[in-house]
């Protein structure tokens, strides 16, 4: 099983985003199950789980593991073919991202262009490096800091791209008959917080309305917009 996969045709990405066989992906994903097992865990009947195995089996998504006999049947053992699936911006050829169409190294929708880019030609890489059964040579850096300041931020940026450009000149040999070319992408954003609870939640639960009383609706959570 591969560690993560990256899925490019269109109806395998419609297959995987199914609610049920996007559950039975994660089931399979924790170990070989045959349809009656699974029917118990995604509360369906075994000839239903056996239809959407059999769908997410012909896009690649999962593969026989192996069979066992049980009674006068043959059940199939099938798992998933990674433990987690990325889905390519190829899957949406016409509408996916181009970097090139508007460049802003300070806009946050030209680094998810970038990022989706990465995973569409990284996807494609380890494709067709799987194909020739070669390894595919790549290197990434992630890592954490913490500004003190707008100001620190803003110096921080200035020195990367200093550094980088330093790099890049001293390494590029645009005219090397037998070099190869390699893109770089290097990206700054905020860390995204952990999502902290509601404590108006445990507030209902623990105080609860006498009978005959009625809470009134609690306001919902202001929106946040873009």
């Amino acid at each position: 099983m591969l560690d993560v996969t990256v899925i490019e045709d269109p109806e395998a990405a419609a297959v995987s985003l199914d609610p049920i066989r996007s559950r039975l992906l994660a089931e399979l994903a924790a170990g070989p199950a045959s349809a009656a097992m699974l029917a118990g865990k995604v509360g369906l009947p075994r000839q239903k789980v056996n239809y959407h195995l059999k769908a997410l089996e012909r896009h690649g998504l999962v593969e026989l593991a192996g069979e066992r006999r049980k009674g006068n049947v043959t059940e199939r053992l099938m798992r998933a073919t990674a433990a987690s699936y990325v889905i390519s911006p190829l899957a949406l050829a016409s509408v996916q991202p181009d970097p090139d169409r508007f460049r802003d190294q300070l806009s946050a929708r030209w680094l998810l262009a970038l990022g989706a880019r990465l995973v569409r030609d990284v996807g494609t890489l380890i494709t067709g490096a799987a194909t020739a059964h070669k390894r595919l040579a790549t290197y990434a850096l992630d890592g954490e800091v913490r500004f003190a300041s707008p100001a620190d931020r803003a110096a921080f940026i200035q020195e990367l791209t200093a550094g980088v450009g330093a790099l890049i000149r001293k390494y590029d040999a645009p005219d090397a008959a037998g070099g190869r070319d390699h893109r770089i992408v290097v990206a700054v954003h905020p860390t995204v917080a952990p999502q902290a609870p509601d404590p108006r939640a445990d507030e209902d639960r623990a105080v609860e309305p006498e009978d005959g009383e009625s809470r009134p609706p609690q306001p919902p959570p202001a929106e946040l917009t873009d």
